[in-house]
């Protein structure tokens, strides 16, 4: 008796594939399509889309929000002294006290507040789309608003922990210790390692639109890697920056010139390369008549 050849068998499946697509009705055929994942297009509109909206929020208004993370951003600086100060000495430590990191993005995120780099970075992809200036003038607008409120709410923050002594003795040296790491590296290397920090957060924002019910793993996630890996990220590490200077540790122009300068334009050039050069191009580039 003769075997089956390949083409036989390839035949068969194919005829096997056609009649599982035919036994399925509307309803199973839409619950399919929409388990598929959304393509990059998808996602890029998504996050635009949201830009968009931000663009038209009055100014005001994004200021009590930006204030409102600010103050909100200081609960990572805490929660990271409250866990390194209740861990043993040990060189696991570091990855405790990390995940405390977490705390401020969680607040400010789920509660939509307004944070620089991750509310303000995306109306790139707008500017891009648009090519007007009024747009830049919008986006500029934002990103000033927006940065200022964020920094008054962390200074506001700081002020309260170094001033009214908020936390015990043993916590407040923990505060003051990891006040003094924002301090330690030089100009260049908070500047590449800003870099390193807005891209994170650049990619967490590319994750979040259908993220669902994993928003908050996602964000724990991503920004657990930041702080483990002593990237700084201009609004939470300022909280810690600004305390050494309410402190007396350190004084107003080390703030600006060794943390505040070099981890601002890290940000910037690290968000807006991962949101703008990179996602951006791979939707405006693609071939339209395929799926990404």
């Amino acid at each position: 008796m003769t075997e089956p050849s390949n083409a036989d068998d390839q035949r068969f499946e194919q005829s096997r594939s056609s009649d599982n697509e035919h036994d399925l009705d509307s309803r199973q055929r839409r619950d399919a399509r929409r388990r598929e994942a959304p393509s990059a297009a998808v996602v890029y509109e998504a996050i635009r889309a949201e830009a968009e909206s931000e663009l038209t929020r009055p100014l005001l208004g994004l200021a009590w929000s930006a204030l409102g993370a600010g103050l909100s951003m200081g609960f990572s600086f805490v929660a990271q002294a409250l866990l390194q100060s209740y861990t043993p000495d040990s060189p696991w430590q570091s990855i405790v006290s990390s995940l405390g990191y977490s705390m401020g993005f969680l607040f400010v995120i789920l509660g939509r507040q307004q944070l620089f780099t991750e509310n303000t970075l995306t109306p790139i992809l707008e500017v891009l789309r648009v090519r007007e200036i009024d747009t830049v003038v919008r986006t500029l607008n934002l990103w000033v608003v927006v940065l200022v409120a964020n920094i008054v709410g962390t200074a506001i923050f700081a002020a309260m922990l170094a001033y009214f002594h908020v936390l015990s003795a043993p916590i407040d040296a923990a505060l003051a210790h990891i006040s003094a790491a924002e301090y330690e590296a030089s100009f260049v290397t908070t500047l590449v390692r800003g870099v390193f920090a807005g891209w994170l957060v650049a990619l967490m924002l590319w994750l979040m639109p259908f993220a669902e019910t994993a928003r908050v793993g996602v964000i724990i996630l991503v920004t657990f890697l930041i702080g483990l890996a002593h990237f700084p990220h201009i609004i939470a590490g300022s909280v810690a920056a600004l305390y050494a200077v309410f402190h007396g540790s350190h004084g107003v122009f080390e703030y600006l010139g060794v943390f505040f300068m070099p981890t601002l334009i890290g940000n910037i050039i690290g968000g807006i390369l991962m949101v703008a050069v990179i996602n951006y191009a791979q939707v405006a580039y693609s071939d339209s008549r395929r799926e990404n």
